[in-house]
């Protein structure tokens, strides 16, 4: 409670606008000073007009880049997911009421992450999408709080940024890693013929013809080649059972042991994943059972990020 209230007076207590001297304001600048300078020392008029078209460009300079800013709004478009310390795609919706907003460059404040999208120009009622390569730094879930839009127009002299608030959830995935060895497969997932992994009746390539016993089936039966054999044949086909397994990793773990823990886990999800197995996981609280594709892949990865961080589960699932 105590940090929500320090972050909610942070926010209260900042600027609407921040800003920064670019490389090229900064000549500028000095360019200005030493020509001020030098006409209060010269009094010399064509020095003090070009000492006041300066200070001018400086004044349009700051009106533009307000006018730009002013009415922008951004709207996050979250991935399923991201792999720690990985580039991952983070889209961003930008719109204006009114005018147009030109070279806009838009960066993730709190927290802050490597990388940002650009927007050229945004024109009235006219939405653009804009992608950012962003990396997050460790696993689990981020909250996504503020973010920041900063231009450069007109002239690169300054770099005015605005920041607003938008409070969005990014689930981060265990890093992408390397598996030594695949586990046994789990004896209580076998049952009947389970242990057999090519046998008869199922829907795989095609072993071949038989007669049709009492009480078959009778969708099997190939009618073409029973009408030229002068009985009912039946189409027998191969079948390839799913090894299942489950994966388990120590809950009371933590910081480096859970993390490697984690992360092979999840190298080890992909690869049994990738040869049809069905994958389970048991993990403290986050049980799941054995199922192939996808979306358990997705399941397991969502539960391994959300390990340790049972308490900002629960509060989001309680502000939800």
């Amino acid at each position: 409670m105590s940090g929500g209230w320090r972050a909610r007076l942070r926010r209260r207590l900042r600027p609407p606008r921040g800003l920064k001297i670019t490389s090229v304001g900064r000549v500028y600048l000095v360019l200005t000073v030493g020509i001020g300078v030098a006409a209060l020392n010269t009094g010399n008029n064509l020095l003090y007009l070009l000492l006041g078209f300066l200070l001018s460009v400086i004044v349009m300079s700051g009106v533009l880049s307000e006018r730009a800013l002013r009415g922008v709004k951004v709207r996050r478009i979250l991935p399923d997911g991201a792999y720690a310390l990985e580039p991952f795609a983070l889209r961003y919706e930008v719109s204006v009421a009114a005018g147009r907003a030109v070279a806009l460059k838009i960066t993730e404040r709190e927290p802050p992450l490597e990388g940002h999208a650009w927007v050229p120009v945004v024109g009235a009622k006219t939405p653009v999408v804009a992608r950012a390569d962003l990396v997050a730094p460790r696993r689990g879930p981020l909250r996504l709080r503020t973010l920041e839009i900063a231009t450069t127009y007109p002239l690169g002299f300054f770099e005015k940024s605005m920041p607003v608030d938008q409070d969005d959830l990014l689930l981060v995935y265990p890093r992408r890693g390397f598996v030594c060895a695949v586990p046994p497969t789990d004896p209580r997932a076998q049952a009947g013929d389970a242990g057999n992994p090519r046998h008869r009746q199922g829907t795989g390539d095609l072993l071949g013809l038989r007669e049709l016993e009492p009480g078959e089936d009778a969708r099997r039966v190939h009618w073409k080649k029973s009408a030229a054999a002068g009985k009912l044949l039946t189409v027998e086909r191969e079948r390839e059972d799913r090894r299942q397994y489950t994966l388990r990793v120590d809950a009371t773990l933590e910081g480096p042991a859970l993390e490697q823990a984690c992360e092979e886990t999840a190298a080890l999800l992909r690869e049994l994943l990738g040869d049809g197995s069905e994958v389970g996981l048991v993990a403290g609280r986050h049980q799941l059972r054995p199922a192939p594709g996808t979306a358990q892949e997705r399941r397991v990865l969502a539960a391994l990020a959300w390990l340790g961080f049972e308490t900002d589960q629960e509060d989001t699932r309680a502000a939800g």
